[in-house]
Parts: structure tokens; sequence; C-alpha cells
């Protein structure tokens, strides 16, 4: 007689790693008690042979030359910010996952997107698992009106969730969130493993037969990923996070993953009263309430992209009262301050190790890329003389170890970002500034090492 026993197996509920038996350390992603027993769905012999049989008669193999060349089928969101990130727009049938920490706003942009959507003449379908119709209701007084297109359910069973599509034929489903789905085909709770990995499936797959498109909310872990299996990001097209303070009003919506458009892209959205409203020049909302005349304080650009930002960097450098010098780093790589503070002491003789540190970039915002540090080191050494730099005055270029200044990319764009913001000056490195000419109003100063900072400061 065979035995009834259903299969299991353990499930990391980090990274979704699976094992024959349970470990008390995940091999893979190394975390503590993430190892989860679940059931196993078990597939017949027979249907897999059937299905095999289908594929081979269906599907075959064609070379590319035989692929009809046509451009995806975008539509808009409403948002100039959300299609920049998107790589234009909406691409149809495809699956996004929205993640992002709680309260930071992932709801109220999706709601206000179903509202621009349906007014452009789209049927949107918004599923919420974690709210009811009213409370769906109150959030959406306050964001604006809603059509006929737009519609709203509260279900978490995926199987009526798939009988429903084919009446309503929306063009977008919202699904808020995918740790609240369940299949009935998996035998385990929502939020698990299995679930998030299956119910994706089935998703994913929908959304390529019928061309709808699916955005999928999706929590975060303590550690800012996606809570659920990793191979969960490899599953949807593209990954979005909203990132930002949750207790400031600036919002970043940046995407990690498309395969529609480029992953550089970030949108800026500010929070308020009436929802999420886009921040069209987020240079001049990070300088807003820029000090005059401090020292330590100097404008630096960054790219996003396509897009420039200006960011003020500013430090704060004093002499230390321990044995050890006390760093600390907020918007940028820690690591990489240590070592811009290391070639100061080493390449121009400023004793760096008996000085405390602090950096911070203005804004809340965290960047990480090379040019900056050509801004770094310029508000270090502005602190430790206690010499205020112009507030006309913008500066950006890689620092090497030898205390050069390399080139950097894009230096027309940044240059004409920092000209349209009213500043007059630039440092930059001298090979960027042989490749492009000066605008009207602006003077520019090459920069080829560390020393001629140290002179002009």
């Amino acid at each position: 007689m065979a035995s009834s026993k259903k299969k299991t197996a353990f499930f990391c509920q980090e990274c979704g790693y699976e094992s024959a038996k349970w470990t008390g350390q995940c091999p893979v992603c190394r975390a503590w008690n993430t190892m989860v027993e679940e059931p196993v769905k078990m597939t017949g012999t027979g249907g897999m042979a059937g299905r095999t049989a289908r594929i081979g008669q269906d599907r075959m193999p064609v070379s590319l030359s035989a692929v009809k060349e046509g451009g995806e089928v975008r539509f808009p969101t409403g948002f100039g910010e959300l299609d920049r990130v998107l790589g234009g727009g909406i691409v149809k049938g495809s699956l996004i996952l929205v993640g992002g920490d709680p309260g930071i706003g992932k709801s109220t942009l999706l709601l206000q997107a179903t509202a621009n959507i349906a007014a452009a003449g789209h049927r949107v379908l918004y599923i919420s698992g974690e709210e009811s119709l009213h409370q769906i209701k109150l959030r959406a007084d306050r964001v604006g009106s809603f059509g006929d297109n737009a519609r709203f359910l509260c279900e978490t069973e995926l199987d009526t969730i798939t009988q429903i599509l084919p009446r309503e034929k929306p063009d977008l489903v919202i699904i808020d969130s995918i740790q609240t789905m369940y299949n009935s085909g998996v035998q385990s709770a929502p939020g698990s493993v299995s679930q998030v990995r299956e119910t994706t499936a089935v998703l994913l797959r929908l959304a390529k037969e019928t061309g709808i498109t699916f955005f999928i909310v999706g929590h975060v872990t303590k550690e800012g990923t996606v809570a659920g299996p990793r191979v969960l990001e490899h599953m949807v097209d593209t990954v979005l996070y909203f990132e930002g303070d949750r207790y400031a009003s600036y919002r970043v919506l940046r995407g990690v993953k498309n395969r529609f458009g480029s992953t550089n892209e970030i949108g800026i959205f500010e929070m308020g009263s009436a929802g999420l409203q886009e921040v069209l020049n987020p240079s001049e909302y990070m300088l807003s309430g820029r000090p005059v005349g401090a020292s330590g304080s100097i404008v630096t650009c960054s790219m996003e992209g396509t897009r420039p930002l200006l960011t003020e960097v500013q430090a704060l450098v004093f002499q230390t009262n321990y044995g050890y010098p006390k760093r600390q780093a907020t918007g940028t790589d820690y690591n990489r301050v240590n070592l811009l503070m290391a070639v100061l002491e080493k390449r121009l003789g400023i004793p760096m190790s008996d000085y405390d540190a602090y950096i911070n970039l203005a804004g809340g915002v965290r960047q990480t890329e090379p040019a900056l540090d050509l801004g770094i080191v310029m508000a270090i050494l502005s602190s430790f003389r206690n010499t205020p730099l112009p507030d006309d005055m913008v500066a950006f270029g890689e620092v090497g170890l030898s205390g050069e200044v390399r080139s950097v990319t894009m230096a027309e764009a940044r240059v004409q970002e920092a000209r349209k913001l009213g500043f007059t000056t630039c440092l930059l490195p001298a090979g960027s500034l042989a490749r492009l000419k000066a605008p009207e109003s602006m003077r520019l100063i090459g920069i080829s090492g560390l020393q001629q900072v140290l002179d002009y400061i």
C-alpha cells in the first residue's frame, strides 16, 4: 500500500534555498534560523510526458532572421518620473515588482497611477489583500478622483482572481501585495517561499499569454531587499525600489532591473497631504536651505542615468580628543571617505589621522559615484582650513590614489545643469575640460591634482 505521507522540503525564508533537511544556517545567504518546512508539489510522470509531447509539437526553435521586428507597446502612467524609471512608460504584458519600506508610499504611488491611467482610457483593476474597500476609498479621496475605468477588489485567493480577469478584461492589474496572495495548489501559508514563488509564476504566465500588465507590491526585509525567495526578482521583468526617509518629504524611485530600459534612472517625488507630487527640478530641491558663507560646504554633481543631480556636500573636521579619530559618512560610502582622507595625508601632508571627520550629503540622498570625490575633498579641506568656498562654485571629479584628478563621463551635462541653477564657477578634471566648450557666463577651472585644490583654497 502506497504511503499517503506528503513530500516536504525546507526552504530559506530569506533567499529561497531548498534543502532536504533542516539546518540552523542557510548555506547560501548565511542567515540563521530561516529554514522552514513546506510541502512540495509533485507532478505526475504521465502529465509531464503529455506536456513534453505538446511542447514538441507546438514550439519549434527558429532563427533570429525569422523573428519579426516590432517595438514593445507602451502607455504612460501620468507620472513623468515613473515613466522615466520604466524606460518610457508601461510595457504591455510585463510583470513589474515594486518594493519599499512600510509606509514609504508604494500603495499611494500605484493608487495615483491607477487614477491617471484610468483617466487616459485604460481599464485598471486594483486588487488589495491588505486593505478593505473602505480603507482604499479613504486614501483615494485624498489623492484625486477615479473614473469608471478604475475597478477595485479585495481578494487574496489567486483562483478567484484568475476567474475575474477574463470578465473584467483589464489593461493593468495591481496586486497589493504579493505576500498576501494565496494559491490553493500550494499547501503552505500565504507569504511563504512556496506561495510567493508559485503565485508570481502564475501571474507571469498570465501576463505573457493575455498581454495584461501586472504591478505587484513586495514587502522588504530589514536589510532592504524584497521579502521572499531571491528568485522572485529574477522572474519579473522590472524591479523598482521606493526609497527615502519616511519622516522626510522626498521619495526616490530607483530601478534595479529593467528588461525594457535602463536601470540607471531615478524618479524623485515629494510626499504631501494630497499624495505624491513629482519633483521636476531635483537639483533645486536638494539645494534648498543651503547655508551661505559656511566653511566645509560645496556643491557637487553626480549622474543618475542621464540626469545630472546637484548635491551639497558638507564636512566637519576638528582635532580629535581620543587616540583613535572618529569618522562618519552619511549619504555616501564610508570606506571611500577614509580612502580620500588617506590620500590627503599622504600626498599633501595634512595630518588627517589627528582629526575627526563627519561627511554628510545634504537632503538625505545617497550617492556613491566617484565623481563626488573632488567635492568631498574640497569640503574636507575647507573645514580643515576653516575657509568658506564661493557660494557660486560647483566641483566634480574622481580622485586617484596618487592624488590625481581623473576625468568623468558626461561632463558637459553636469556643467549645463550647474549653469542652469546660477553657478558661475566650476572645478572639473583637466581631462574633461579639454573636451568641452565653456558656456556663456560660466568659468571652468581644470584640476589635474590635489595640490592645485589646496592652492585654490
